[in-house]
């Protein structure tokens, strides 16, 4: 609960999981019918890069600042990115504020889709009312998002998209993870699974991956993005996001924006590594 994102907005870690949220929702509007976009933990969904927050850390600087100030052609899954969210950071067109995932969901969702944003913190639940007005329909709920795991899937279209991004600071959060989403597979095991983790120290998510691999899930993609090689003593150098079930056309994306991704952001030292955990 004391986690406040506005101190990482528009950092590297947001950069990757929304390139990724962008064109696992692109993949899913390759079908006609309707999909449903889960996500568990949906923050306060717009953030002031002007606010204190932002400019103590000017983490925002070295992600979407990079990024955005990149020159020459980009490979397709990083130019869509910028394209569903460059409306959305200020009206000028400048790098004034940075949205959450619920806001560029909607941005990519067609009249058919249906938006569900939970968040359980009270005063980031309020923000998130707010940054969503004027967003199209979007369900929001003030909840625990595991509890929203249970409470809506499967969903009625049966074709969608769960985000589980939370902030890893609650005990037993690890843990917890593997039950939760392994129950929710069970209740909708053709949906689409997106779990973002830090990459700090790895012995934790590699004992993560392993339960979900024991548990004999299939098609689990891994993404990840590290700033540095591995870094010890607990450090920030990294990011990843398993994709359960990823769409068709997904893979290759990501193989072509991924090293893109991190010459941009860390020349020299970035790596970005796209391969099945547990291939098909």
């Amino acid at each position: 609960m004391n986690y406040r994102h506005a101190f990482h907005a528009g950092n590297f870690a947001d950069v990757m999981k929304h390139v990724c949220l962008v064109a696992l929702l692109r993949g899913l509007s390759r079908k006609e019918s309707a999909w449903c976009f889960l996500d568990t933990h949906a923050g306060a969904g717009d953030y002031d890069l002007n606010a204190p927050p932002s400019q103590k850390t000017g983490e925002y600087r070295h992600g979407i600042g990079r990024l955005w100030q990149a020159a020459g052609p980009l490979p397709e899954a990083l130019a869509d990115y910028l394209s569903v969210i460059r409306p959305l950071l200020g009206n000028d067109g400048t790098l004034r504020r940075y949205p959450g995932s619920p806001l560029i969901a909607a941005a990519v969702a067609r009249p058919q889709d249906r938006l569900i944003a939970c968040e359980l913190n009270p005063l980031e639940f309020a923000t998130l009312g707010e940054a969503c007005r004027g967003h199209g329909p979007i369900t929001l709920q003030q909840m625990d998002g595991y509890q929203a795991l249970k409470a809506y899937l499967p969903p009625r279209e049966r074709r969608g998209l769960v985000l589980i991004d939370p902030p890893y600071e609650q005990p037993g959060e690890l843990p917890r993870l593997p039950r939760e989403l392994l129950a929710a597979h069970k209740r909708f095991a053709t949906g689409v699974y997106a779990l973002w983790y830090p990459l700090k120290d790895e012995g934790p998510i590699a004992g993560l991956k392993r339960q979900l691999k024991d548990a004999g899930l299939r098609r689990i993609l891994q993404v990840e993005l590290r700033l540095t090689p591995l870094v010890q003593g607990g450090m920030l150098h990294g990011c990843g996001v398993l994709v359960i079930n990823p769409p068709w056309g997904f893979v290759p994306q990501m193989q072509a924006a991924l090293p893109a991704l991190a010459a941009l952001l860390a020349p020299g030292s970035g790596q970005g590594q796209v391969g099945w955990l547990v291939p098909e």
